[in-house]
């Protein structure tokens, strides 16, 4: 396999985007990447994307896609698995350009969720229809049920999870491109609205509009398009139960353990050897058991991380820097794209107000429904 490397990335603003329609944000973000990159050719196109026909009414992506940026020809494929649609074609493109089979490949990401679609239902198509939608459980109520059993074994509170919600806005706060740049106190939080006990409404990623896309090549040939190129030094990817009642332990998010495990060892590293992180944070508990899953602190001791500092922006491993989905926002299908435009800014030197300094190394790790899927990947600054 050829080494592979980031050269180019691009993203919208993340929020409600009512003058902006699906094709519109797809165009912009790939020709972010594309202008950064200094070039105007594709080899092939990858599109990650949960539920256009749900949203939108719009399937067939891959086409559009390439030829509203002026590309009909080139072979584009959309891929769904289901949030981390972005994070697989990710994956995609990058297994492409290690292949050998084409130099030049876009991994894109979008959702349009604020058209009047019903959202709740939309996204319970990621969740099994027989075992759980049939009897009303929806995505708050299934990681609220993932906090139960995180509580109920570790002793995790309410307090806890909002510490995440907390450092998360902070860091959204200074992200000019996140949906909600404010930041929240531990009491706002606290007192918000209850949504799925014991998940308030501050707990809860909002529904999105927005798309990212980040342009891959061969690393021998990176130095042709940037002087700042970013190698992907891993790609590792598992499943799980699709319902959360087949699996041994609600609690424990084994697709992102074995996905993380498989990524350190293709890379040659360790959990301790990330610098930087970004990570699906689609509710407040899921970045505490993602912490657990990943190897950056012990089994129940993620309850812990972010009210001690631990994964703030100078702590010992920053996580989402970016706000997360949290504050950033979490447009399903461009949230694994999006999470790698940051590391690739971390890694750059190019984040700003939000750097981790010296960060060489960043992981992203993105989770598609009640953690059924899950796609980490390893970075180095070159």
């Amino acid at each position: 396999m050829r080494e592979v490397a980031v050269i180019g990335t691009g993203m919208t603003r993340f929020g409600e985007l009512w003058d902006s329609s699906l094709r519109d944000l797809c165009v912009e973000a790939a020709l972010g990447a594309l202008t950064s990159a200094g070039t105007d050719t594709l080899d092939s196109i990858y599109l990650g994307n949960m539920s256009a026909g749900q949203f939108v009414a719009q399937e067939h992506l891959g086409p559009l896609m390439a030829d509203y940026l002026g590309m009909a020809g080139v072979p584009a494929t959309r891929v769904e698995s289901a949030c981390a649609s972005g994070g697989m074609a990710l994956r995609s493109a990058f297994l492409e350009v290690a292949s050998g089979m084409s130099d030049l490949v876009l991994a894109a990401g979008v959702e349009k969720m604020n058209d009047g679609a019903d959202v709740t239902g939309v996204l319970a198509t990621a969740s099994d229809q027989e075992v759980e939608v049939y009897y009303g459980v929806t995505f708050p109520g299934l990681y609220a049920m993932i906090a139960r059993a995180h509580m109920e074994k570790y002793g995790t509170t309410e307090e806890d999870l909002s510490w995440v919600s907390v450092k998360a806005h902070r860091n959204g706060a200074r992200n000019r491109k996140a949906q909600f740049r404010r930041a929240v106190s531990l009491e706002e939080v606290m007192s918000s609205s209850m949504v799925a006990e014991p998940l308030r409404l501050l707990h809860c990623s909002p529904v999105t509009d927005g798309a990212a896309a980040v342009l891959l090549c061969p690393l021998e040939r990176a130095r042709e398009f940037t002087d700042r190129p970013v190698k992907i030094l891993a790609s590792g990817a598992a499943s799980s139960t699709l319902s959360l009642s087949h699996r041994k332990d609600p609690a424990d998010l084994d697709a992102v353990e074995l996905s993380g495990r498989r990524a350190y060892k293709m890379a040659g590293l360790a959990p301790s050897d990330i610098q930087v992180a970004e990570v699906h944070d689609c509710f407040a508990i899921a970045e505490i058991c993602c912490y657990e899953a990943l190897g950056f602190v012990e089994q129940g001791k993620g309850k812990d991380a972010a009210r001690d500092g631990l994964t703030d922006l100078g702590g010992k491993i920053p996580v989402n820097t970016s706000g997360g989905l949290k504050s950033k926002g979490h447009p399903v299908g461009a949230t694994g794209i999006a999470q790698a435009v940051t590391i690739v800014e971390q890694l750059r030197g190019e984040a700003g107000e939000s750097q981790v300094e010296g960060a060489r190394i960043g992981l992203t790790q993105n989770m598609g429904g009640s953690g059924a899927s899950s796609v980490v990947h390893i970075f180095q600054g070159v």
